[in-house]
């Protein structure tokens, strides 16, 4: 990738997830007297590949999907050079974690667009989001619950007073539940690991990740912009009309693309679970997510190499 000045870093993230691709783009620049940097969001882009459809029904991507990835990763790495990227990281999460020709496709991409792509497992994809998390929070003093829900897996991370206590991976996602392949035993657990959680840090509030909770939180009419929350029992009337329309209704009342339209309501179901147990009174919104983390990820690592320069 072609670099940029000393003082300003182009770094660039794909996160392959099993509803959508996205590619983030962000400048980060110094700060001042070797503060913190700031990061300017210069693109980002969702095409809805839907991969966990093919891989949670039948698993493995198939031939059309595999198709259309490479001439996605083509097209991102052409955008990549023409926004003088010069650090990127390509990160797939569960569908390609669950595809059984997830690796051999991830080295067809590579020989025919030149991008590397790394299937991470869902502890590492967990504090990716926790990582990028901890640095907009204001209030390191209480308990929070990181849930980033996503198409085929949630991944749970628990803070109290400012230190991480654990990071929890489940094979619970909105396309896995739409598919009919959530085991009873995966939400068994995560019910279990919540009541224990509850217990040992009570008054605990949910900060949200994904593109689900940001479009929720984008339609709550009752919410604390400010702070950027909104109170429980908001998500849940909102769920609960959601719940009662057909996608074609949703997309007609809610402005919903379709391949949002049917995931928006099993992730709101997922929230609401985990919210009830914990017994959770605000969601927090901040809008950001797994691509995020990359960036801060690839952001810490250089700055750690130009120290060790030194």
């Amino acid at each position: 990738m072609s670099k940029t000045d000393k003082k300003s870093t182009n770094y660039a993230a794909i996160d392959i997830g099993s509803n959508a691709v996205r590619l983030l783009i962000k400048q980060a620049k110094a700060g001042k007297d070797d503060g913190q940097p700031t990061f300017a969001k210069m693109l980002l882009l969702r095409v809805p590949l839907r991969l966990g459809f093919d891989v949670f029904a039948g698993k493995t991507i198939s031939e059309q999907k595999e198709k259309n990835m490479i001439r996605l990763m083509k097209s991102y790495a052409q955008l990549m050079k023409i926004y003088k990227v010069t650090e990127y990281r390509a990160c797939a999460t569960s569908a390609m974690r669950d595809a059984e020709n997830g690796p051999d496709i991830i080295k067809r991409i590579k020989k025919k667009t030149g991008i590397d792509i790394e299937i991470i497992d869902g502890q590492e994809e967990a504090k990716m989001v926790y990582n990028n998390h901890i640095e907009y929070m204001k209030d390191r003093n209480g308990n929070y619950m990181y849930v980033d829900v996503g198409g085929g897996s949630t991944e749970i991370n628990l803070l109290s007073q400012g230190e991480l206590v654990c990071s929890r991976s489940y094979n619970i996602g909105t396309v896995r539940m739409l598919s009919n392949a959530v085991k009873a035993s995966e939400w068994a657990r995560i019910r279990k690991d919540m009541e224990e959680l509850a217990k040992s840090y009570p008054h605990t509030d949910i900060i949200g990740s994904g593109g689900n909770i940001n479009k929720l939180y984008r339609l709550a009419e009752a919410k604390d912009k400010e702070q950027l929350r909104m109170p429980v029992t908001t998500l849940r009337a909102l769920y609960e009309d959601l719940q009662s329309l057909t996608v074609e209704e949703r997309m007609e009342k809610y402005s919903l693309k379709a391949d949002r339209a049917d995931v928006i309501v099993p992730a709101g179901h997922i929230f609401l679970t985990i919210a009830d147990i914990i017994g959770a009174k605000y969601i927090y919104v901040p809008v950001i997510g797994v691509a995020d983390g990359i960036i801060d990820g690839l952001y810490a690592r250089h700055k750690m190499q130009a120290e060790c320069d030194l």
